[in-house]
């Protein structure tokens, strides 16, 4: 995952008056090319639910699912969080939610960018296991240890439920400037968890314990709302052990996990204002393509990305238009009251349906992939590309699932998409959803030829270098017994290059 996949940007300075000294290049007509403002260094760095009655809520009073709803603040540049309790007695703390990674991990020590952490000398329930771990995202990492303790989910299932827990000791990258959450909740596959599959990741853990459905559910309520606003985020809901009703429109189009890993799914081919970028359906799902919550951006490998960028300077409505906003540089803002939304064409992505001779086509208009950041002087207002380059896959990142309720119904092994009740304005949604297609090339596989995944790669690795060691250890007594037999000592340290290398 990811984060980064966790690509989390923090862009609360921006309301400094710094940034509104920084000039701007006019053009003529209604357009004011991007903002000169280098973005580069950030790298490192809802509405109103419809009332109903939930369908599936368990009679047994485990799940309620209308008391999950908005049980998420957050946005899709600071990503979404939810408040728990951990530890005994229970230390509050809000936990972003990230569908691309499998560890459950908090701040386990002050940080300056954070204001509450976790205090384990002050519960009586937490238990270390006396081994570390260390996580790597897209961006940002951190290094901790590995114990159990006790958690409750205020607006979520009920009881008490013992988890895996990562104390995160240091970091890099990971806690940002402007960012209201103190810990993660990775709820991909075991195969993700760090260091190895047998450390249950939190939803199994909820699953084992409470004996929901295996199934979660996730509406993210930014689209269109400004990242740089912290006063009141947007929010969401996460709804654990089911599918509620009330968070979508339409119809629910599902398609295949591939692996169970992240949430690996197959993308049959894009179009950018209804045209067909014609490239091999390969292209796009090299080297997985993934449904991933801790990511903020929709992420396109190379060659992908080019065409997609490509696509949209010929069909937009905006001439003379700078490359800077779409590498991420720069900042493209408009006089205020005007909407760049209407300059911009839909883009829409197929997927393999669960009939695997059909697809299906989930839309996002440019309100979701040209995204509001923050004003300059009360009379521009300045936008940035949703869009990005990616070296290790297609991420069907918050700049997609902001227009959609997202089912990860595990039990089945699919993903679902609705259009979401809350990715709307004046009724009109940021989002479509369409099918069945024929599925274009259905007999063949968009999978086939890319990577191996990591897990797998692990498993080779290891198997390498446990022949390898054995025969290293042979070499080593060859190169032993007859040293001994002509001469003592004469292999030292500084010469034993054997040794070395199997360490």
């Amino acid at each position: 995952m990811h984060l980064y996949g966790l690509l989390l940007l923090s862009l609360s300075f921006w309301t400094s008056h710094s940034v509104f000294k920084i000039p701007l290049k006019m053009f003529a007509g209604k357009f004011n090319a991007s903002v000169q403002l280098d973005l580069r260094p950030l790298r490192k760095n809802a509405s109103a639910v419809e009332s109903g009655l939930s369908l599936a809520s368990d009679p047994a009073g485990i799940v309620n699912f209308l008391d999950m709803i908005s049980n998420l603040k957050g946005d899709s540049g600071r990503g979404y969080y939810m408040q728990m309790a951990i530890g005994t007695p229970g230390q509050t703390l809000n936990i972003l939610v990230d569908t691309g990674s499998s560890n459950f991990a908090v701040a386990a020590e002050a940080h300056p960018y954070i204001i509450h952490y976790f205090n384990r000398a002050l519960s009586s329930t937490y238990q270390s296991s006396g081994s570390g771990v260390a996580v790597k995202y897209t961006q940002g990492e951190w290094e901790g240890e590995l114990g159990t303790d006790r958690i409750t989910i205020p607006q979520g299932p009920s009881g008490t439920i013992t988890i895996n827990i990562a104390a995160i000791i240091s970091s890099e990258g990971f806690f940002l400037p402007g960012i209201n959450w103190q810990g993660i909740l990775g709820l991909a596959y075991p195969l993700l968890a760090r260091p190895g599959p047998s450390v249950e990741p939190f939803f199994n853990s909820v699953v084992r314990q409470t004996s929901i459905p295996d199934v979660f559910s996730l509406q993210m309520c930014g689209a269109g709302v400004s990242a740089s606003t912290t006063a009141d985020p947007a929010g969401g809901s996460l709804i654990m052990g089911g599918v509620e009703p009330t968070l979508y429109r339409g119809s629910v189009w599902y398609t295949p996990v591939l692996e169970e890993w992240y949430y690996q799914v197959e993308v049959l081919k894009l179009e950018v204002g209804a045209q067909n970028l014609n490239l091999d359906c390969k292209e796009y799902n090299s080297d997985k393509a993934i449904v991933d919550s801790g990511t903020t951006l929709l992420r396109l490998p190379g060659i992908v990305f080019s065409a997609v960028v490509e696509a949209i300077m010929q069909t937009s409505l905006i001439k003379d238009f700078s490359a800077g906003f779409f590498d991420g540089t720069k900042l493209a803002c408009w006089m205020r009251g005007e909407s760049p939304w209407r300059l911009f064409p839909k883009i829409s992505i197929y997927l393999r349906a669960m009939n695997t001779s059909q697809s299906f086509r989930i839309t996002i208009l440019p309100q979701l992939y040209v995204q509001p950041v923050t004003s300059i002087d009360g009379t521009l207002d300045c936008f940035r590309f949703g869009i990005s380059h990616s070296a290790n896959g297609l991420v069907i990142g918050a700049t997609v699932m902001e227009g959609f309720y997202v089912i990860f119904d595990r039990a089945q092994k699919r993903v679902g998409f609705a259009v979401s009740t809350c990715a709307e304005n004046g009724d009109v949604p940021f989002a479509e959803i369409a099918g069945p297609f024929l599925a274009e090339g259905a007999t063949s596989d968009c999978t086939s030829g890319v990577s191996v995944r990591e897990p797998v790669m692990w498993v080779i690795a290891f198997g390498l270098m446990g022949i390898c060691a054995l025969v290293l250890i042979v070499l080593l007594i060859l190169l032993i017994l007859p040293c001994r037999r002509y001469r003592d000592g004469e292999i030292t340290d500084e010469s034993s290059l054997v040794r070395h290398r199997i360490k």
